[in-house]
């Protein structure tokens, strides 16, 4: 291991326990505290990331008051300290508490060494996870080469990849997702890592304008070109001179509009509504869609020259529920932007919540996820945003599939790219999550031809 030891406060009374758990964590700097008072001490003196607690601590051993104590002043210290609670009293009710009051996780005693090595692991990784995505926060957004999309998943890296590469042509784009993937976010990274990144980025929403406005938006209109139209107006694509014009949802465009498209995009001029001459723009064209354009295309709803002169490059977005591990981490992400902006005393998701972000489906995407996070922070009674609060079930996938070894592929696929995303590629990272050989984890991810 490079660099320093991520540091490790355990709080444990037992001497002969204190030993066995820092001899277990060689990975780790581990610093040791046997009451309130020190593992205080310790916390501001190290700053670890993630503590140990037991509850069970001096002068009152057999109850759990002490720990509880100690917990709630170190979470007010370092908020973002991963504390891991341990007890051996009256575990249910306390591991109730503990998460309720802020706690990452609970563990009952006699202590398991590989299961709360385990649990050491994840919340390591999730500080991790977490400190990155304040410091993008932090930065910027013209610094930000994609505007803040958040992913560790390998199938939407591979998305953001792409958009960076061709980022730098002329190329026409076309985004193809459903609705709620961040086709927009995506035009607006694009945009902002062009060459024409000083020009104005212009969007248009072509579904939400009414058929027989839309091309007086488009291309503007002269004045008296109709009635109302009172001044000569500039349309989006003039707008978008010397920058981005993003039409989004191109696929409800009218035949009729898809033929005066087609020709500024073959001529590099418009004429106004009403107008008599051309006007040259000079700006790149980026659509978005969630219709089946071939389709389209198929049944002549939609030109197929203008569909090749829209989609020089075509780029798919997956969908959030392709995206193994990304609503875990973009729950997380909301909930600390939505609490600091309503002031709310939430400071994250508790475990059945996190089991439920991962479980669902995403019918609506990350703007559902979003709409739920916002809903559940407001609604939210502890300081942990629960699985009640999201209006999810605690679990369950919706899979009806009966076929056996498609079911255990699946299962194996989510899995794997859900540690891998979790531990951002690190291979034996991934192996040590899904308690397996990194040989094993190899084996199979050559099997399913999954790409690290």
């Amino acid at each position: 291991m490079t660099g320093p030891r991520p540091k490790l406060l355990i709080v444990e009374d037992d001497e002969g326990l204190q030993r066995q758990l820092r001899w277990a964590y060689d990975d780790y700097d581990v610093v040791v505290a046997g009451d309130r008072a020190s593992a205080i001490d310790a916390l501001r003196l190290h700053e670890p990331d993630v503590v140990t607690l037991d509850l069970g601590l001096p002068p009152d051993p057999d109850g759990v008051e002490e720990g509880f104590a100690t917990l709630a002043e170190m979470l007010r210290l370092k908020p973002g300290t991963k504390v891991i609670v341990a007890s051996g009293h009256g575990a249910r009710e306390s591991a109730l508490r503990a998460i309720g009051s802020g706690a990452y996780d609970f563990y009952a005693k006699p202590v398991d060494i590989d299961e709360l090595g385990l649990i050491v692991a994840r919340a390591f990784h999730l500080h991790a996870l977490e400190a990155e995505n304040s410091r993008l926060a932090s930065v910027p957004t013209g610094m930000n080469l994609l505007g803040g999309i958040i992913s560790s998943s390998p199938e939407m890296l591979k998305v953001v990849r792409t958009v960076e590469r061709v980022a730098k042509t002329d190329a026409s784009v076309m985004l193809l997702g459903a609705s709620g993937t961040g086709k927009e976010l995506l035009a607006r990274g694009l945009h902002d890592a062009s060459d024409r990144r000083e020009g104005e980025f212009v969007a248009i929403n072509c579904a939400a304008i009414p058929e027989n406005l839309l091309e007086s938006e488009l291309f503007g209109h002269e004045k008296g070109a109709f009635t109302g139209a009172i001044k000569t107006t500039e349309g989006k694509i003039e707008q978008a001179h010397g920058g981005t014009l993003f039409l989004d949802e191109i696929g409800d465009v009218p035949l009729a509009l898809q033929v005066k498209l087609l020709r500024f995009l073959q001529e590099r001029t418009i004429e106004r509504v009403g107008g008599r001459r051309g006007i040259s723009v000079n700006t790149r064209v980026v659509t978005a869609t969630h219709r089946d354009v071939d389709a389209m295309v198929k049944d002549g709803s939609f030109r197929e020259d203008l569909y090749y002169r829209l989609a020089e490059i075509v780029v798919r977005i997956p969908s959030l529920a392709e995206r193994p591990g990304d609503a875990g981490l973009l729950g997380r992400v909301f909930v600390q932007r939505l609490a600091r902006t309503m002031r709310s005393d939430v400071t994250g998701l508790a475990p059945d919540a996190m089991t439920a972000l991962d479980a669902w489906t995403w019918p609506g995407n990350v703007r559902e996820l979003e709409n739920r996070v916002k809903r559940a922070v407001i609604m939210a009674d502890g300081k942990l945003v629960t699985a009640v609060d999201l209006d999810l079930a605690p679990g369950g996938d919706g899979d009806d599939a009966i076929n056996l070894k498609a079911v255990r592929e699946a299962a194996d696929r989510k899995a794997i790219n859900r540690a891998i995303a979790r531990t951002d590629g690190n291979i034996s990272g991934a192996a040590k999550l899904l308690g397996i050989s990194r040989p094993t984890l190899y084996d199979l991810l050559k099997n399913y031809e999954i790409a690290v």
